[in-house]
């Protein structure tokens, strides 16, 4: 099932499942290389969360995943939640380091079909996919190359002019920015939700608006609903954009992957807007948000409990 929760393959990975009551809310995965020192840092994210029970699972040949899944599953005991098993995958085979009856954990593994068995055909059935490694997953999210980039290029140069022109007639630039701004962005979303594409002058428009606050601000407020058509339209947009806008657009993405429980694609984003701009504050919160642990539920929490106080990052 890991594969699908993560959407790719994982490979010389430790990842922890966090289970509350017997439902699964919430993966994580890191380097084998770093699982020793990843032990506080899963403690603190179980502890967030709030689980009931956990798993461990390591990637890996035996030598690589021992000592990082034992320390990881020796911080998480000395804080008395409940481990429910420890697990060493290699290849199609995983065994136990908490079972010791060789009669359900034979010495020799456990074999398993991660592609063609019954929960991976559950999970395709049920939409889920799983791509064959995390580079794939980063693939998804790769700027256009080409003849494509060199038409963005061009379409950018046009949304630049227009903003220019659109600011000196305007009575109220700032009105004027904002109404263009929030009507892209609901243009862009019923797009998404049609089935529909932006053309490369819609792409450019949006993301020359985006990097207005006001216009950001109203793109995040708008990531409600069937988050996948968020998560849909943001990936692409960030794929077409100009590198040097990338910022808003990765950023809208992370928060809405984030929402969605994607983690692995709301990392990415975020990486990819803090690329762009190191001191983006918004994508800094999130990524620091995501990083923590914190639970997309936190969000509708926050959202009910907001005041009337207001301001922007």
């Amino acid at each position: 099932m890991i594969p699908y929760l993560l959407g790719f393959h994982p490979s010389d990975s430790v990842v922890l499942l966090g289970l509350r009551r017997g439902r699964v809310i919430f993966e994580a995965r890191g380097d084998l290389s770093g699982a020793v020192d990843l032990a506080d840092y899963y403690a603190a994210v179980v502890t967030r969360q709030q689980v009931t029970d956990v798993m461990v699972i390591g990637y890996g040949p035996a030598a690589a995943v021992t000592p990082g899944v034992l320390a990881i599953d020796r911080e998480l005991t000395a804080l008395e939640i409940n481990v429910l098993d420890v697990l060493r995958v290699t290849g199609n085979r995983y065994w136990s380091y908490s079972c010791r009856s060789l009669d359900c954990c034979p010495a020799e593994g456990t074999p398993f079909d991660p592609v063609s068995g019954p929960i991976a055909a559950a999970a395709v059935v049920a939409g889920h996919v799983a791509l064959p490694s995390r580079a794939a997953v980063q693939r998804r999210l790769a700027p256009v190359e080409g003849l494509a980039r060199s038409d963005m290029r061009r379409a950018t140069a046009r949304a630049g002019r227009r903003l220019g022109e659109l600011i000196a007639v305007a009575a109220d630039p700032p009105t004027a920015v904002f109404a263009a701004g929030a009507a892209a962005v609901d243009g862009a979303i019923d797009r998404q939700r049609s089935s529909g594409q932006l053309d490369n002058d819609e792409v450019a428009w949006l993301t020359v608006l985006l990097c207005h606050l006001v216009v950001r601000d109203h793109a995040w407020e708008r990531v409600d609903g069937d988050l996948n058509v968020h998560v849909a339209l943001w990936i692409e947009v960030l794929r077409r954009a100009d590198p040097e806008l990338s910022a808003a657009p990765a950023t809208l993405l992370g928060f809405a992957a984030w929402r969605a429980g994607d983690g692995v694609i709301a990392s990415m984003a975020l990486e990819r807007a803090l690329a762009a701009d190191p001191d983006y504050a918004l994508a800094r919160l999130l990524a620091e948000a995501v990083a923590g642990g914190v639970p997309p539920e936190a969000w509708d929490a926050a959202r009910r409990g907001q005041t009337t106080r207001s301001g922007r990052v």
